[in-house]
């Protein structure tokens, strides 16, 4: 053999080379892992879940419980607090100051009763009863509401019992009638919940590769170890594409490991107490998978395009930090304005992703034009992207700089 065919033959391995160079590296690495394979994929899920099963529980266990609710004036409307009683409501001793009482959280909700009501209600006359709340207060929400339902059902039955006395039916006080006809389904109100879930899983993917994309470029220029690397008679094309495989490989995996995370504490989601059907299963991570492949490649190109240009790891650091808000932008946008999707919004890289998440958790699937778009507007510009990076490592200014 030749000694020309034996220098061709590392070269021709060089991506493989580089490949397991990289990711042998960095399985040594306790932080690369710890990023890669736990703080992202099994962090994200298991607060996630924690956070909405205590936010929940406490939100159900309110709606369910007795509400002890301060009353002033309770000894004019004797009839009024009695059916407050029967709805689970706790008339409590009454406050010298309910706008006060509200503003600093000692009651959620405070009911005043006018000492005329008595007078007003047996001439037949309107009568007005007062809920001091703070709309501010999220915990408040519920037992405004739970008053609230109470006193109206109150005040149309007793409405209704005064058309009875004078002989008229109780229709004729609602001469219109709006019959309402929800039709979403019980899956579709899971969106209501997670809303930014596509956002987990493209942090997740951003954080499995990001450590590694910086100790791949900014990391070799502190170790000074790039200048040697790209002395090599081998193209730089190819070292490029090696670690873009390996941070590629280490995404991925991070990836799959968030969509088991939240199928198995999926399961833990009291979604049926809420009216609500849950199914992040396989034919859900199967789908997600798919549809976040390209963007896999389009955040490890970024990455390194941004981490080439740093001169120490601290310094890539602060700029992936900023980059990791752009995917936020389009989960706050969908969340703030709720679109209606057009088809070529498919093809956006990020948002053709929020999108189809959405449509799966809704249940609607997501079809193969929309797939498609997806997946060809994302490696589109993942191309790009790699493109721009390759010829960033061919420039002298990533060798100088080293």
């Amino acid at each position: 053999m030749s000694a020309d065919s034996t220098q061709q033959t590392p070269r021709r391995r060089a991506f493989a080379i580089v490949f397991l160079k990289e990711v042998r590296e960095n399985l040594r690495d306790r932080r690369t892992l710890v990023s890669a394979f736990l703080t992202g994929p099994l962090l994200g899920p298991i607060l996630f879940v924690m956070l909405l099963n205590v936010s929940l529980s406490r939100e159900l266990d309110k709606a369910e419980q007795p509400l002890p609710v301060p009353v002033i004036g309770a000894e004019y409307a004797p009839n009024l607090l009695a059916a407050l009683r029967a709805g689970g409501v706790v008339p409590g001793a009454p406050v010298a100051d309910p706008g006060l009482a509200v503003r600093k959280q000692d009651a959620d909700v405070v009911l005043r009763i006018a000492s005329d009501y008595g007078k007003a209600w047996r001439r037949g006359q309107p009568v007005q009863v007062e809920l001091f709340y703070d709309s501010s207060q999220r915990d408040a929400g519920t037992a405004v509401q739970r008053v609230t339902q109470l006193v109206e059902g109150y005040a149309r039955q007793q409405g209704a019992m005064r058309l009875v006395a004078r002989g008229m039916s109780p229709s004729t006080a609602w001469p219109l009638q709006v019959a309402r006809r929800d039709q979403a389904t019980p899956q579709s109100r899971a969106v209501l919940l997670f809303a930014m879930l596509p956002y987990f899983f493209v942090i997740t993917i951003f954080m499995g590769g990001m450590y590694l994309a910086i100790d791949l470029t900014a990391g070799e220029r502190e170790r000074q170890s790039l200048e040697p690397l790209f002395a090599n008679p081998v193209a730089r094309w190819k070292i490029l594409a090696g670690k873009l495989a390996a941070i590629c490989v280490f995404s991925s995996t991070s990836l799959l490991i968030t969509l088991v995370a939240f199928a198995l504490v999926g399961r833990f989601i009291p979604a049926a107490k809420l009216g609500m059907e849950l199914d992040l299963g396989v034919h859900f991570a199967a789908n997600v998978l798919l549809l976040m492949l390209p963007l896999v490649l389009l955040l490890a190109a970024l990455q390194s395009m941004v981490a080439a240009f740093a001169k120490s790891c601290r310094e890539a650091q602060t700029y992936l930090s900023l980059l990791m808000l752009v995917p936020l932008i389009p989960s706050l946008v969908l969340a703030v304005m709720p679109i209606k999707a057009l088809p070529w919004m498919y093809a956006v890289p990020l948002l053709g992703q929020n999108l189809g998440i959405m449509q799966l958790l809704r249940g609607d699937g997501v079809s193969l034009s929309q797939l498609g778009l997806c997946i060809a507007g994302s490696l589109a510009a993942a191309v790009i992207a790699v493109l721009v990076t390759a010829r960033l490592y061919r420039s002298e200014r990533l060798a100088i700089s080293a």
